[in-house]
């Protein structure tokens, strides 16, 4: 048995696992809508060209720096799961755990000021 697992209580670890995995799924999740983000602007390029309309779309549009933030935030997010998951395993080890939001404020601001910049260019683009 993992050394890590016989300290503290079993079920704060699995806990602490499914937390981990559910924050994995997220950031796969930010990951892909970023990456439909970019190839959306792309197909819709593609169709307005096949339309015989193509001043239709914005030559320079915001949903490729806007999905590449979304990939950016996604990839961090399970960077930051990662580091949060041996944190809170130690802490449960020790019978220290401190509750910290941190990671939860940066991810939701870091997908508001995507989020902004997107419905700016949808409007923009309408």
């Amino acid at each position: 048995m993992n050394n890590e697992l016989r300290k503290g209580n079993t079920s704060d670890h699995l806990a602490n696992e499914r937390t981990l995995l559910a924050w994995v799924r997220t950031g796969i999740g930010i990951m892909a809508f970023g990456f439909v983000v970019v190839k959306f602007s792309l197909f819709v390029k593609q169709i307005s060209l096949a339309l015989g309309k193509p001043n239709t779309v914005h030559q320079y549009g915001y949903s490729a720096p806007i999905g590449i933030l979304m990939v950016i935030t996604g990839a961090l997010s399970l960077l930051l799961s990662l580091v949060r998951y041996k944190r809170t395993t130690q802490q449960i080890n020790n019978n220290s755990y401190q509750h910290s939001p941190v990671f939860l404020y940066v991810l939701v601001i870091t997908l508001m000021i995507a989020s902004i910049f997107l419905i700016a260019y949808l409007v923009e683009s309408t």
